[in-house]
């Protein structure tokens, strides 16, 4: 168990290997074995949910070992709340993901589940990583993972999405990579010696001159808010949604989004709170109209997978905003949101993928009616549609809820304008989406090959079934997770606020809000 967090990245990568073996005419035998393998990472997780101390702010399960010599460069794994509840939602997706694609995928099948389970391996490697050249190590190694699920199992314009995704985050990584070599050498006047050690860097960054801490922040957050992806860094995730096949367009949404704002809270926000406070006021504008764009596009898109794409940026949004409003109680409803929004629009593109498996389109003019010979769908399909939502009761509400509430007196912030404003997408979302079931699900079934469409099979409802159980138990219990974030998100604050203090920062952002109230 002093290895646990080894064992749950490598071991499922040294399983996945066979697949590349197994002879391509064995298709229900390889869907099987990586459906197995998925299980693996996930009951593991399952067990560092169980065995993590909520009541411990600093980081667990670690295992430090030196990497590279002559750069002081660790093989250096831990999480805290924050990252193992990512790390529960990365392994609880990937088996229904597979599931998800069990009959959608019918060409080179071993080796899609291969590059699944490797992006699998990956993304718990980016979580888990607490040295900044091995974060980096991961955080790039998704990229080849994710370019050939789009660029091969995608759609008619795969190629142009998927080269645009590549371009896209490979640019943010490269100022990424900058930004980290440059830190470790302005903080060796501090450190005493070259460092990539997050949690020794965390300790010194913040004396960086805040002139230098603007230029460190801009290039590590934006390589962040292209990943999110915040307005305007937003324009490839409409592509490569719409062009990747199902169990792509779940994990993109459900998880790898996920890394832009976790990579917030891990490494903008601790490591340079001078610079953070100082752009605060220009990321949460762009937060803002995020959302508000973001939701606006989703009403007029004639293309439900687009629709779903534009909601990310709305609902990614408001967990940008929850970052930057630096409270506990924004910062928890920011953590929580991420996991609500991986199940809420995850299990959205799981329902595009039945409905294109089906008809073959995506297009909403296509549908109506669906309803009368897919009734257990349509239920499913609503439970979803109320989720992303927020209807209370359900996941949904509690993240905007935590968000918006954190927001409105933030200290940082300094106006509680943006959550006012924010809370028109709320009004939004039911709009487009309530729009989108009415016109896909409802009226009459004008067109003869929307007639004799099958309900979904035993296998497809297993899929859902997970998703719906925490939709709701999230909504109505959601302390059973907010307890194990909650010490390491006041840390985060605490942190932060102590950094302020030194710095001087204190007084001027509580003028601030002082003159807003």
């Amino acid at each position: 168990m002093n290895n646990i967090l080894s064992l749950l990245i490598f071991l499922p990568l040294i399983l996945s290997i066979p697949i590349i073996f197994f002879r391509k005419e064995k298709e229900t035998l390889i869907k099987s074995y990586a459906l197995i393998i998925s299980f693996i990472p996930l009951a593991i997780a399952v067990y560092l949910f169980f065995a993590y101390d909520p009541a411990n702010p600093d980081y667990q399960f670690v295992e430090k070992v030196k990497w590279i010599e002559i750069t002081n460069t660790f093989y250096f794994l831990g999480i805290d709340g924050i990252s193992m509840l990512l790390i529960l939602m990365s392994t609880f997706m990937f088996p229904l993901s597979i599931l998800a694609s069990w009959t959608g995928i019918k060409t080179n099948i071993k080796q899609f589940y291969f590059l699944l389970l490797l992006l699998d391996v990956s993304l718990i490697g980016v979580f888990a990583s607490l040295d900044l050249v091995l974060f980096y190590i991961f955080w790039e190694f998704i990229l080849l993972p994710m370019y050939f699920i789009i660029g091969i199992w995608g759609s008619e314009d795969r190629i142009y999405a998927t080269v645009k995704f590549f371009i896209y985050t490979m640019f943010g990584s490269l100022l990424m990579l900058v930004g980290i070599i440059w830190l470790s050498f302005l903080c060796l006047p501090f450190t005493g010696e070259f460092t990539t050690d997050l949690t020794i860097l965390t300790q010194f960054a913040f004396q960086i001159p805040a002139d230098k801490q603007i230029y460190l922040f801009i290039l590590f957050t934006l390589s962040f808010l292209i990943k999110v992806p915040l307005f305007p860094f937003h324009t490839w995730l409409p592509d490569a949604h719409v062009q990747a096949p199902t169990a792509g367009s779940v994990i993109l949404a459900a998880v790898l989004l996920k890394m832009g704002t976790y990579g917030l809270i891990r490494f903008s926000l601790p490591l340079f709170p001078a610079a953070f406070v100082k752009l605060t006021p220009y990321i949460a504008t762009l937060a803002v109209i995020g959302i508000v764009y973001g939701a606006l596009l989703s009403i007029v898109q004639k293309d439900i997978k687009k629709l779903v794409a534009y909601s990310s940026v709305s609902h990614l949004g408001f967990v940008v905003l929850g970052i930057f409003a630096v409270t506990d109680v924004a910062l928890q409803g920011s953590v929580i949101q991420m996991i609500n929004h991986g199940l809420s629009t995850g299990a959205l593109f799981m329902i595009v993928g039945v409905l294109y498996e089906r008809r073959h389109t995506k297009k909403i003019a296509d549908f109506g009616g669906i309803m009368k010979v897919m009734p257990v769908f349509s239920v499913i399909f609503m439970i979803v549609i109320f989720s992303s939502i927020g209807l209370p009761g359900l996941n949904g509400f509690v993240g905007e809820f935590l968000i918006l509430l954190g927001s409105f007196y933030s200290p940082n912030l300094g106006t509680n304008l943006y959550a006012i404003i924010s809370t028109s997408a709320v009004i939004l979302a039911a709009v487009y989406l309530l729009w989108m079931f009415q016109r896909v699900m409802l009226g009459p079934i004008d067109k003869d090959e929307n007639k004799n469409l099958t309900d979904l099979s035993k296998k497809e409802i297993i899929s859902f079934v997970p998703i719906l159980i925490f939709i709701v138990w999230i909504g109505v219990h959601p302390n059973t997770f907010l307890s194990k974030t909650e010490t390491s998100v006041n840390k985060i604050v605490n942190n932060f606020q102590a950094s302020k203090s030194k710095l001087g920062l204190d007084k001027s952002t509580e003028n601030k809000l002082t003159e807003s109230r």
